[in-house]
């Protein structure tokens, strides 16, 4: 069982940062094997995953598995972009191989959306929680007493 924060946390990061959404659409049940063989099989999102947190320089901070979707923290969108686009990493096959067996049928779905965040334009808060979303990317620190989301939310100007 994860490590229970007790009080008022916040993610220890003050930086400029990329959450990346992505998710997928199981049509039936009884199509799991087809569907799970679309999206890549054994090479698919788990080994992604796994690749990235091996290999840190790529940029990924850190990732929420949400059933069937997924939030990653990115350090930037370039290493976003770099990572989807080199053909040296594993996304690159199993996106080409995506559309190769699926095409245009609807027999399985997949989606994502891309935000960019600056520095000072986000705010987070984790009461009595274990470290999760951007806190668990990035670690986590307790919230001074009194402050409150206004002051989070500065920009910080160095």
């Amino acid at each position: 069982m994860a490590k229970i924060n007790q009080g008022r946390w916040t993610a220890d990061y003050d930086g400029d940062v990329v959450v990346f959404i992505i998710g997928t659409r199981l049509p039936s049940p009884w199509h799991l094997v087809t569907w799970f063989r679309d999206l890549g099989g054994l090479r698919g999102m788990q080994h992604m995953l796994k690749y990235l947190s091996e290999h840190p320089e790529k940029g990924l901070l850190g990732y929420n598995l949400l059933g069937l979707t997924n939030v990653q923290y990115w350090r930037s969108f370039e290493d976003l972009e770099a990572f989807a686009r080199d053909t040296e990493n594993p996304h690159a096959a199993v996106w080409r191989n995506y559309w190769k067996r699926v095409g245009k049928s609807t027999r399985s779905g997949i989606w994502h959306e891309t935000y960019r965040v600056r520095a000072g334009e986000y705010e987070t808060i984790y009461g009595n929680m274990p470290a999760h979303g951007l806190a668990k990317a990035t670690g986590a620190r307790p919230i001074a007493a009194g402050m409150g989301a206004r002051s989070r939310m500065r920009r910080k100007v160095s």
